[in-house]
């Protein structure tokens, strides 16, 4: 195809460099700290007698010796063997979000005025960026609907978590916490839905999709009962297909005297255009660092920014960054409070960045970045439908998705025996960050899930595509080249990709050390 010569030619950089301990020197310096001046000495005394005696180290910490030089150099042949949203599109991590940050908002979050703050001093001398927390949440409270948010948690997971304990304090409050044992989600949903309020000691059900995609009313009806706590449900699933019929499920556990949580961590298509109050949510959470722009950063870190009505405002985990008309504070003085889920509250960086995306797109920008996400996700399943023979997507008619889709290169591997794996290594040739396969169960058999959001431009959606309509004609024309891929990368194919024994862990430099035989 003539589309295929845009496909630019593309070969990382392979340094095989060493790890940063294999560099280190005796004797080599990168900073030379100035000695203590004599009046602190004269103040505090020796820094040793400062410090327990059973605190101190019995040795010195083996730590690498390099000049600032070698330190940079190792770094950025490190980044040279590397692929991220920075140097590449990155549209196949799905579900992640990987939108373009601008960089003046990092200038914000490493500004010494906020770096170089502490969790731990004054209120009084944090007056700003206690101000933005609270902005930010009244912020949030408009987006969504919700009463009242926490940014307390480090991620979706965690929110979903404090949403289940939430649910569970509520209904022991109510006299019902030994009848409300099950909640209800549905097997497409973030699989954290399931397993954060399994942790929480509730019997979860799960409900399977009907060929819509989402599952039949009559299945909701069945599993909700007298014991039901809560249904927790993720819309649109990361199949990219938005269930209509959320309101009437939602009415359906309400009926029965259930909690509903809605999960929109994969908000990016739905800014301004629908929001958790109107479907009757009574708890949701936002990943701030995909939809809200600050980076994913590969798991961290993170925000669940997590949303309550009302009611259940009394149970959010403390401190509350709450205003008193003259000064912000951390408000500890919450009796219901489900307590802390982590160290102080939450990552200010993360917040800080949403908060300052937000302010810059407005809501008219806002529901911009909806409608592009949707146009650009359309675009590339028409195109990838159209012309990369052998991928297809399961449930939905086949119809428009929201933010992403899941497909199915089934048909390919049936065809030619090139599965989802070696497509994921063959995308490195061309210059892509490996993908984002599907969360298990894996009931779409050789699933990719990309996320074409906002900050990706027409040449960039035809340049994927171009790339995957290739590596679909090599399949099918020459397929002992996906299958041995990468070829251009830093490392070839791994044969035992899985490690199964822990044995073969290495997870420090000591470990290293010892299984390598060194001294």
């Amino acid at each position: 195809m003539s589309r295929n010569k845009k496909i630019r030619d593309f070969h990382e950089a392979k340094w095989q460099e060493p790890i940063i301990l294999e560099l280190s020197e005796e004797g080599q310096r990168g900073i030379v700290f100035p000695d203590v001046e004599e009046e602190l000495k004269d103040l505090f005394g020796e820094v040793d007698n400062l410090i327990p005696s059973n605190m101190k180290r019995k040795k010195k910490p083996d730590l690498p010796e390099l000049g600032q030089q070698q330190v940079l150099r190792h770094y950025l042949r490190l980044s040279q063997e590397t692929l991220g949203q920075d140097l590449t599109i990155d549209i196949g991590l799905g579900t992640c979000t990987m939108k373009y940050s601008p960089k003046i908002h990092e200038q914000f979050v490493r500004n010494p005025k906020i770096a170089k703050m502490h969790p731990l001093q004054d209120i009084d001398t944090a007056q700003g960026i206690l101000k933005i927390m609270y902005d930010f949440e009244q912020i949030m409270k408009e987006i969504s609907g919700m009463d009242a948010f926490s940014f307390q948690p480090g991620g979706g997971g965690m929110a979903i978590y404090s949403n289940a304990s939430i649910i569970k304090k509520y209904h022991e409050d109510r006299g019902e916490g030994d009848q409300r044992t099950e909640v209800i989600t549905t097997v497409l949903s973030h699989p954290l839905n399931a397993a954060a309020p399994k942790t929480k000691g509730f019997k979860v059900i799960n409900l399977m999709p009907t060929e819509s995609g989402y599952p039949d009313i009559e299945d909701v009806k069945a599993a909700v009962s007298e014991k039901t706590a809560g249904f927790f449900i993720t819309n649109p699933e990361d199949t990219g297909i938005f269930n209509p019929l959320v309101k009437e499920f939602i009415d359906i556990v309400h009926q029965a005297g259930g909690l509903c949580v809605y999960d929109m961590a994969d908000y990016n298509g739905l800014f301004g255009i629908a929001r958790a109050k109107e479907a009757g949510i009574d708890l949701c959470h936002f990943n701030l660092h995909k939809a809200f722009s600050s980076p994913h950063g590969s798991m961290g870190p993170c925000c669940g920014a997590q949303g309550v009505t009302k009611e259940l405002e009394k149970y959010l985990p403390y401190p509350r960054v709450d205003f008193d008309g003259e000064k912000y504070y951390l408000n500890y003085d919450r009796p219901h409070s489900i307590g802390k889920l982590r160290k102080f509250y939450g990552v200010v960086a993360v917040v800080l960045r949403a908060y300052a995306w937000t302010i810059t797109m407005g809501a008219d920008g806002l529901k911009e970045v909806a409608e592009t996400s949707i146009l650009n996700n359309n675009y590339l399943m028409h195109r990838l439908l159209k012309e990369a023979k052998g991928i297809s997507v399961p449930w939905g008619d086949g119809g428009h998705r929201l933010e992403q889709v899941r497909y199915s290169f089934e048909k390919l591997r049936e065809d030619t025996g090139v599965t989802i794996d070696d497509i994921d290594r063959r995308v490195v040739d061309y210059g892509l960050q490996t993908f984002f396969q599907s969360h298990h169960p894996m009931l779409i058999p050789q699933p990719f899930t990309p996320e074409p959001n906002e900050s990706y431009s027409k040449r960039e959606l035809d340049e994927y595509a171009d790339i995957f309509v290739k590596i679909s004609e090599e399949a099918y024309e020459n397929p002992e080249i996906v299958k041995t891929a990468p070829h251009n990368g830093p490392i070839s194919k791994i044969e035992d990709e899985i490690i199964v024994d822990p044995k073969d862990l290495i997870v420090t430099w000591r470990v290293y050390k010892r299984k390598k035989g060194l001294k």
